[in-house]
């Protein structure tokens, strides 16, 4: 009997490749908004935002699932011990974050391709298999930070780890393996705003504004434990499987260079939610935990939860709280998931899109099932792991010089050569990269007392 698709039935014919499709030149719009119609001036604005709605989704979801369980772990664990000092830190990364997630999005746009198959056409299989397996470690550390996250809370309220684990492994399987790119994606961002609830905390939190302000100018730069934990914060930012993941779905949502602003507003929208969010998570733990037990070690969701609820009571230090990391360790667990599933299979050849049905791509969403299932058995087994959730984010930042030189050489040598980066940008670029990665390797190294 042949197999019918129902998901291929319903796909749109394939776009042009993204070369055949150039973005409109500067004067040639003003041209066009000037001949254009009454009518279509007036309702310009309305049709521009209908077009940023449509494109909005791959920056947003992967903003949110950077701010997951490990870094909220290590926002939180940056308040209690530095109080604001590393707040100042969140800000500044806002930028960085937008700067090199944007050169995802510009590569996937021009080139149509994902991040591990760019690498692989453009420097070697064994360049790609360097590159995906640095992913690999990411995702298993990721993975484990989720899942703690998943059982911490449901134990909270006394739901054994089992059943919590299986609950979430379950949902995490069937939104991906019975949904489209866009039901996943819609999915992945009702998810991800229950992290709006850490914003909840922060204001029942009553910060003092006096001291907030001075904790922005005080950097304490030569003391090993902050060189620690801004290496964590750094590595809690920029990690493997975001770039991964963005520039994979991307590609697979077929936007092209019309798309391509509208696109960087999607990712200077997340990259400005996910640092507000962690500055509220940091600012809570400061003003309440901080306040009184500077010297509290916080390894878990329920470490938090139990500091935070004699100080701002039950419904909001467990509830809030709860919720809003609950949304966070979902959308990074489907993220996580889905970058492992895309790199791997860019690199290996095997077909890896969520346009296909499960049996059209049987590796791709073997991969998928693979991590969730994986990682949720093995927080299972080994419920202590919730340990490392700091040590995961320093280990993100250790990688990153392969990760963001990977990315920065991409730009200068896979894209067509209109848009390459030139000028001033394209050393603002480097500097930031460079910048970044050394201050993440420097913290890391000095944090365990190699320097």
């Amino acid at each position: 009997m042949e197999y019918s698709n129902p998901r291929a039935e319903r796909r749109t014919p394939r776009a042009a490749p993204p070369h055949a499709e150039q973005p409109a030149t500067a004067a040639a719009e003003a041209s066009s908004a000037a001949h254009a119609p009454a009518w279509r001036r007036r309702i310009g604005p309305w049709l521009g935002c209908g077009a940023f709605l449509a494109v909005l989704g791959p920056g947003l979801v992967v903003m949110l699932a950077d701010t997951e369980v490990g870094s909220i772990i290590t926002a939180a664990q940056s308040g209690v011990q530095w109080g604001y000092r590393l707040l100042l830190l969140q800000l500044l990364l806002m930028p960085v974050l937008y700067v090199v997630q944007e050169l995802t999005v510009r590569l996937a746009i021009f080139t149509g391709k994902g991040h591990g198959e760019l690498i692989r056409s453009t420097f070697g299989p064994g360049w790609a298999w360097v590159s995906v397996s640095g992913l690999g470690i990411a995702t298993l550390g990721a993975l484990l930070a989720e899942f703690s996250g998943v059982a911490g809370v449901g134990e909270l309220y006394g739901v054994p780890r089992a059943l919590s684990l299986s609950l979430a492994a379950a949902l995490l399987l069937v939104v991906v393996l019975t949904g489209s790119y866009r039901r996943v994606e819609r999915v992945a961002i009702a998810l991800g705003l229950f992290e709006l609830a850490f914003f909840v905390v922060a204001y029942e939190a009553h910060p003092h504004a006096a001291q907030l302000a001075r904790g922005l100018l005080q950097v304490p730069l030569h003391d090993r434990r902050y060189d620690y934990l801004v290496a964590a914060n750094i590595g809690a930012v920029i990690m493997p499987w975001m770039i991964f993941y963005q520039q994979s779905a991307v590609a697979d949502k077929k936007l092209r260079a019309r798309h391509y602003r509208y696109a960087r507003w999607d990712t200077a929208l997340g990259a400005v939610v996910t640092q507000l969010v962690m500055a509220a998570v940091l600012i809570a733990a400061a003003a309440t935990i901080g306040r009184y037990d500077g010297h509290a070690s916080l390894n878990s969701v329920g470490d938090i939860t139990r500091v935070l609820v004699p100080v701002l009571g039950a419904p909001v230090g467990r509830f809030v709280f709860g919720l809003g990391t609950i949304g966070a360790a979902m959308v990074a667990a489907i993220v996580v998931s889905l970058a492992s599933a895309w790199g791997f299979g860019e690199v290996t050849g095997y077909r890896h899109s969520l346009e296909h049905h499960p049996l059209e791509a049987p590796w791709f969403y073997g991969i998928y099932a693979l991590a969730v299932i994986g990682g949720a058995v093995t927080v299972g087994l080994v419920p202590d792991l919730v340990a490392l959730n700091i040590g995961v984010e320093v280990m993100n930042a250790l990688m990153l010089p392969v990760v963001l030189g990977f990315l920065v050489l991409l730009a200068f040598r896979a894209l067509p050569a209109e848009h390459r980066l030139r000028g001033v940008y394209a050393w603002v670029v480097v500097a930031a990269a460079m910048l970044t990665a050394g201050l993440g390797v420097y913290g890391g190294l000095s944090g365990v007392s190699l320097f």
